[in-house]
């Protein structure tokens, strides 16, 4: 294997994922490996696109999302495109993940008082106060 491609083992080595991950990121048309016979190779396009799968993922981004902006990559504007709408989609999802942590939070704080209500009442039953 060259430098410039990995087999399809060095990737899921390299990303910690599966071989059925890339071959469902492959049939999204999200990754394009080189073709010899059976063999898949990925090219350092691949292993860069992978990198930014993963992270949107990460991120809560829908695949569709993921694919749409990895296409802008070769609008012919030095990515310019691309990363404003990347920095557009980016800045919606953190504030959804922003409003999920407020209602975890929340969530967190209820819970954390009925436990604490809940852990008094028990002592007072097991202390013969109630």
């Amino acid at each position: 294997m060259t430098d410039d491609l990995m087999s399809i083992r060095q990737m899921c080595d390299a990303f910690d994922v599966t071989a059925r991950t890339l071959r469902f990121y492959e049939a999204k048309e999200l990754l394009a490996p080189v073709r010899d016979g059976q063999k898949r190779l990925f090219t350092k396009r691949d292993r860069a696109r992978l990198k930014l799968i993963l992270r949107g993922k990460r991120f809560g981004f829908a695949l569709e999302e993921i694919r749409q902006l990895l296409d802008l990559y070769d609008m012919g504007d030095q990515q310019q495109t691309q990363l404003t709408r990347t920095y557009e989609v980016a800045k919606k999802h953190l504030n959804d993940l922003q409003s999920q942590r407020a209602e975890l939070d929340e969530a967190i704080d209820d819970l954390t008082e009925q436990l604490n209500w809940a852990a008094k009442a028990i002592a007072a039953f097991e202390n013969g106060t109630k």
